[in-house]
């Protein structure tokens, strides 16, 4: 089952970050299915966090995409390098986004190693935010596109992460956020050997 608009259209952007692992990210790119479960996320909240795109309520051709109604595909180009997968949630005209920064695959492992150019799958498959993109295929070509397409969707399998199994800790890189960069809005689930940062 795909997760409805409605899980999408919430406000509370931490909530949804932490509810979103265990539940699975598909793409169908080319005819190729590829997916797997999402083990790492991090939650920016719009206009008063400074570690978002739209902090300030900054509008560019890049960050329009965050002020659209929720449950659409957030992908922007980070460093000139990777293309980065972010889920946009809350309403129209509130910029919030969580970026999926880690899956555990179990579809079309086989495509996304030839996508990541791997000789032999390991964790880094599909251990960062910039893999997980490359691995599924995701690129800008789809930014914007609807989580209820059939290109890129999210499903609830029913999997549960225990409370005790789940990490909240600061996010990757965001040190130009000051206080914000400390907001425990990573999460994790611990153990799992995609993470990208897990003793952090």
């Amino acid at each position: 089952m795909k997760l409805p608009e409605s899980f999408y259209h919430r406000d509370d952007v931490v909530a949804i970050s932490r509810e979103l692992l265990g539940k699975y990210l598909f793409t169908d790119i080319d005819g190729a299915i590829t997916g797997g479960y999402i083990v790492e996320t991090e939650a920016y909240n719009g206009i008063i966090d400074k570690a978002a795109h739209s902090y300030g309520n900054r509008l560019t051709p890049r960050t329009k995409t965050m002020y659209m109604q929720g449950g659409i595909a957030y992908v922007y180009l980070c460093y000139g390098i990777h293309e980065m997968f972010n889920v946009v949630v809350s309403g129209e005209g509130e910029p919030r986004a969580i970026l999926i920064r880690a899956i555990q695959p179990t579809v079309g492992v086989d495509i996304m190693q030839f996508r990541r150019k791997m000789k032999e799958v390991k964790p880094a498959i599909t251990m960062g935010p910039g893999s997980v993109a490359q691995a599924l295929g995701i690129s800008r070509k789809i930014n914007a596109i609807s989580l209820q397409s059939d290109t890129l969707w999210i499903e609830d399998r029913g999997m549960v992460i225990p409370d005790e199994n789940i990490a909240a800790v600061p996010r990757v890189g965001v040190a130009y956020a000051k206080e914000d960069s400390l907001l425990p809005y990573r999460f994790y689930i611990k153990g799992n050997i995609y993470v990208s940062k897990p003793n952090k």
